[in-house]
């Protein structure tokens, strides 16, 4: 069996989960390759894409179907430029469903005998590929790009108001007429391609699916990513806090993101329910690039961009709660990476993070998406933290989210999508 794994990056959460399901195929023995658009690391079979002239043209998102003459599905070139123009930049990412790269020309596409797309914004041109491409294709959803109007995150809320909840975001009537056309013209790029299948990694994911408009007529299982547990593992906390220089005397409230500054990621409600808070013997460690605003109080430290596993484990292991203030998330890497390490998270109950905190066994969630409601649960856990148990959280991630076993259920899959069609 040959895999052909597509991701647009080797960098980031998607990228790192993809590439982790690449090695569990490969020491499966299973014929895996990765076909990338950008490549900086060194990872067995991975490549970066080439076009026929051997060079990359970088897509120009303002070109958004721009070579589709016969479409009607066109969008204004300055209707283009000022959405992009206006969109705040606090909002997730967007990307358009069209670029110049024809996944189908390259010879890794040749020899696959099936195709998992991974996140390809910016890569995947869903015209081309879903008329021209003639293998069974597995959609691993990581947000909600693929069914979305161009969103990466349907966001509802943006900012914060005076009482400490999500302020309701306001869709211009120019968002809704883009998100319109890419929804049409996603659907009928797949109007005649019916050799699709869906994994999704969490329970939201699956029912956003349902709910698509897009995407509900293909089959869908739920897979949810696998983590080595070799490789985030609990250490011990002093030597940790020692090598990472973070005090052995206070209790540490851990935040990663890759961005700081990402509004979806709610680093502000954190902030405000830790200052509410008031508690000296406690600090709020940061991990992601790195916020100005953070680095005002003497009590958080921020740890900057770390791209090592055998650091980031450590960085777990040194925390005594990992908190993840998300206003929407899938099954964010963060919390299964910080319960391999034996380390409980706290969480807003939205998206998949209630598939992952079992409440009062391995963290807590709160009543509420609020600061008022989170403050209260971090309160909470350090009245009780003693109650946790690190051995057992570590034992039930690893049960749950094993890497060995994320990669069987792929390989199931993809031995049961090639039977079916040797049947037809």
């Amino acid at each position: 069996m040959n895999v052909l794994i597509v991701n647009t990056y080797d960098r980031g959460g998607a990228a790192n989960a993809c590439l982790r399901l690449h090695k569990g195929l490969l020491e499966s023995g299973v014929d895996s390759s990765v076909l990338l658009l950008h490549k900086q690391k060194e990872i067995s079979n991975t490549y970066k894409f080439q076009l026929n002239n051997n060079k990359i043209r970088i897509k120009n998102p303002l070109n958004f179907f721009k070579k589709n003459k016969n479409s009607q599905l066109k969008i204004k070139q300055s209707l283009k430029q000022k959405f992009l123009k206006n969109r705040k930049k606090e909002l997730e990412w967007f990307s358009f469903p069209d670029s110049n790269f024809d996944i189908t020309t390259s010879k890794l596409y040749e020899k696959a005998d099936v195709v998992n797309l991974h996140w390809v914004a910016n890569f995947l041109d869903y015209n081309s590929f879903f008329k021209k491409n003639t293998k069974p294709v597995v959609w691993t959803l990581h947000d909600m790009n693929p069914f979305s109007g161009g969103e990466h995150y349907e966001e509802q809320h943006l900012g914060l108001d005076d009482n400490g909840f999500p302020k309701k975001r306001k869709i211009s009537s120019i968002e809704e007429l883009i998100f319109k056309q890419v929804l049409d013209y996603k659907k009928q790029a797949l109007k005649n391609f019916d050799d699709l299948h869906i994994v999704t990694l969490s329970k939201w994911m699956s029912k956003e699916v349902k709910k698509s408009s897009i995407l509900n007529r293909f089959p869908s299982y739920r897979i949810p990513n696998g983590l080595n547990p070799e490789l985030f593992k609990y250490h011990d906390k002093k030597q940790c806090r020692n090598i990472l220089g973070l005090p052995e005397n206070k209790k540490i409230i851990l935040f990663v993101s890759d961005s700081n500054s990402n509004a979806r990621k709610g680093l502000v409600y954190l902030q405000k329910a830790y200052a509410e808070l008031k508690l000296e013997d406690v600090i709020l460690c940061t991990v992601g690039n790195n916020n100005d605003e953070i680095t005002q109080n003497h009590n958080v430290i921020n740890l900057g961009v770390i791209d090592k596993v055998d650091v980031m484990s450590k960085v777990y292991s040194a925390a005594d709660v990992f908190v993840i203030p998300s206003l929407i998330d899938n099954l964010p890497n963060t919390v299964l990476e910080s319960l391999m390490c034996g380390t409980p998270v706290i969480g807003f109950p939205v998206g998949g993070i209630p598939d992952m905190i079992e409440h009062g066994v391995n963290g807590l969630l709160t009543k509420e998406v609020s600061v008022s409601s989170l403050k209260q649960t971090i309160k909470s856990f350090f009245d009780t933290y003693q109650n946790f148990n690190q051995q057992r959280i570590r034992a039930n991630a690893v049960e749950k989210y094993s890497l060995n076993k994320q990669t069987k259920a792929y390989i199931g899959l993809f031995s049961s999508i090639l039977k079916n069609n040797s049947k037809v």
